[in-house]
C-alpha cells in the first residue's frame, strides 16, 4: 500500500514528526486506499495547533474556526497541490443542525475520530519513513511494515470491518450524529451509491426519523450531495433511498406529485405512474453527466399538474413540457444551480417532446437544432433514450430516432445554417436602399432568414435584394 502514497505525503508527515508532533492521514483518503480506489485528496489531522502548523509552513493559509490549514505543495516541476491539515478537535453543541457551537482542540487521535460521521471515515493512518523499524501495536492498531516505510492504522470504531462488509454505519449513536450535522443524512446515501454499499438498518432508521432536519441545511450543500448521487453508478438506487427515507419530500417534493398518476392508454408503452417513469428514465439514460441526469429525472415533472382526460376518457398531459420548463427553472433556482446548468436543464425539459417523424423537413430539423443548441443535441438524444426505455420499450432507439440522428448529423456538417450565413447582411441592405441603422434592419434580416431557412436555394444575393424591396 505504501507505493500508492506519494513521496510528498511522507515528506510532509516527516516534517511534523521531526518536531515531535503526531500526524495522521484521515478520512476519505484512508478509506479509498483500503478500497484500492484512486485518492483525490490527502487530508491530515495533527495535534499541532494551526499556529504551530503555520510555523512549519509559513506560506500556508488559515482562515476558519475549525482548525484547518491549507498548504500548497509542489508535486513535481510546475505542478502543485493543496493539502489540508486539521488540528485534533472535539465539538460541542449543534443548535442549528449544521455546525458545532464550540470547537475544542483535542489531544488524541481517538478523540478526534470519535466526532466523525461514519465508521469507514473514522480510520486514521500513521505513516513514517523509517529503515524497517518495528512499531508496537495494541488493540486499536494494526501494522504493515516495509523496508523503508511503515503504516499503522488507528481504527477504534472498526471501520475496516465495515469496509469489508460494505456497510455504511455511523460512529456511535446515529441520532446524535445526524443532529450534529443534518447533511450527513444525505451523505450516507451518497456514500452508499458511490461505493455500492448497504446502509446499516439502525443508521437507515435514524435517517428516516431525522429526515425533516434536512430543512436546516443550505440549498447549496443539498445540491452538491444530490448531484454527487446523480453522478454515481447508482443514481436510481440513490433516489429510491431518498424517497423511502422521507428526504425527497424536502429536496424535490415536485417529483412525489407523480406517485399514483397513471400514464396508461391504448397503444402506448407507459405502464407505470409518472414518478416511477421519471426514476426509470434516470436509471436508463446513457448520459453520465449529472446535469443531464437531473434533467432526465424531472423531464415529466409537470405531468401531474396538467393532467386531464380526452374525449375518450383517457388521461392526457397537454403542454406538460412547457409547464415542466417553468418548474425546472424554479427548481434550478431553489437549488442554486449555475446559470449555465439551469439553461441546459430548462432547454432539455422544454424541448424533450421533439418529433422524429420521417416526414420532418430539413427546415424543421434546423429549427430544432437552434432551439436546443448544438451543444445540447447529444444530451437531448440521451434524455430521449432514457425517456423511451423508462416507458417500457425494449430498444433504445426506434428506426425513426436513428433516421432523425442521421439527419441531424447532415445538418450539423459543417455547421447549422444561421442568419450570419445569408448572402447579404445589414450593410448591404442599408447601402442598397439608403436605410439608416436601427431595429428595422434586424427585422428585415430575420424575415429573410426565415424564408431562406425553408428553402436554402433562395440564399442568393439577387433573390434576397429583390425580397427586401417588397418587405422594407
Amino acid at each position: 500500500m505504501t507505493d500508492r502514497i506519494p513521496d510528498y505525503v511522507f515528506t510532509l508527515a516527516k516534517t511534523f514528526q521531526d518536531e515531535s508532533f503526531d500526524i495522521y492521514l484521515v478520512g476519505g483518503c484512508v478509506r479509498d486506499l483500503l478500497l484500492n480506489k484512486p485518492v483525490k485528496d490527502w487530508d491530515f489531522t495533527t495535534n499541532a495547533t494551526p499556529e504551530q502548523i503555520l510555523k512549519l509552513f509559513p506560506d500556508g493559509f488559515y482562515d476558519n474556526a475549525f482548525g484547518t490549514v491549507g498548504i500548497q505543495l509542489e508535486i513535481k516541476s510546475e505542478e502543485k497541490t493543496i493539502v489540508e491539515i486539521t488540528t485534533f478537535r472535539s465539538e460541542e453543541g449543534y443548535s442549528d443542525n449544521r455546525r458545532p457551537d464550540k470547537v475544542i482542540w483535542g489531544t488524541s487521535i481517538e478523540e478526534d475520530l470519535k466526532r466523525r460521521d461514519f465508521t469507514i471515515n473514522a480510520i486514521a493512518m500513521n505513516i513514517k519513513s523509517l529503515p524497517g523499524e518495528p512499531i508496537a501495536s495494541d488493540s486499536l492498531h494494526t501494522q504493515n511494515i516495509t523496508s523503508e516505510k511503515t503504516i499503522t492504522f488507528i481504527d477504534p470504531f472498526e471501520g475496516q470491518k465495515d469496509l469489508e462488509k460494505r456497510l455504511i454505519k455511523t460512529v456511535g449513536d446515529p441520532d446524535e450524529r445526524f443532529r450534529e450535522d443534518a447533511l450527513r443524512l444525505m451523505r450516507a446515501i451518497r456514500l452508499a451509491t458511490q461505493l455500492s454499499f448497504t446502509i446499516a438498518q439502525h443508521t437507515l432508521d435514524a435517517i428516516t426519523k431525522n429526515a425533516s432536519s434536512i430543512q436546516n441545511i443550505s440549498h447549496e450543500r443539498i445540491r452538491d450531495e444530490l448531484f454527487k448521487i446523480l453522478a454515481s453508478d447508482y443514481p436510481y438506487e440513490g433516489m429510491i433511498l431518498l424517497k423511502n427515507t422521507g428526504l425527497l419530500e424536502y429536496i424535490l417534493p415536485e417529483l412525489l406529485e407523480g406517485i399514483g398518476v397513471s400514464q396508461e392508454r391504448p397503444g402506448r408503452h407507459h405502464k407505470t405512474d409518472v414518478f416511477t417513469h421519471n426514476l426509470m428514465s434516470l436509471r436508463l439514460t446513457p448520459s453520465k453527466d449529472p446535469v443531464v441526469r437531473f434533467a432526465t429525472l424531472i423531464h415529466d415533472v409537470a405531468k401531474p399538474r396538467v393532467s386531464g382526460v380526452d374525449k375518450d376518457g383517457y388521461i392526457i398531459f397537454h403542454n406538460h413540457e412547457i409547464e415542466g420548463a417553468k418548474m425546472a427553472s424554479e427548481i434550478s433556482d431553489r437549488l442554486r444551480l449555475s446559470k449555465k446548468e439551469k439553461q441546459k436543464i430548462v432547454t432539455l425539459v422544454r424541448w424533450h417532446m421533439f418529433t422524429v417523424d420521417e416526414h420532418t423537413t430539413d427546415a424543421a430539423i434546423r429549427r430544432f437544432i437552434r432551439r436546443v443548441g448544438v451543444e445540447n443535441i447529444k444530451d437531448m438524444i440521451d434524455l430521449r433514450i432514457g425517456d423511451r426505455l423508462g416507458s417500457g420499450t425494449e430498444t433504445a432507439e426506434s428506426w425513426r430516432l436513428k433516421l432523425f440522428k442521421k439527419r441531424l448529423e447532415e445538418q450539423l456538417a459543417p455547421a447549422p445554417f444561421s442568419i450570419n450565413d445569408l448572402a447579404i447582411d445589414g450593410n448591404d441592405i442599408m447601402k442598397e436602399f439608403d436605410l439608416k441603422p436601427g431595429p428595422k434592419i434586424g427585422e428585415i434580416l430575420q424575415t429573410l432568414f426565415e424564408e431562406v431557412d425553408e428553402d436554402l436555394s433562395k440564399n442568393t444575393r439577387e433573390f434576397l435584394l429583390n425580397r427586401v424591396k417588397k418587405i422594407k
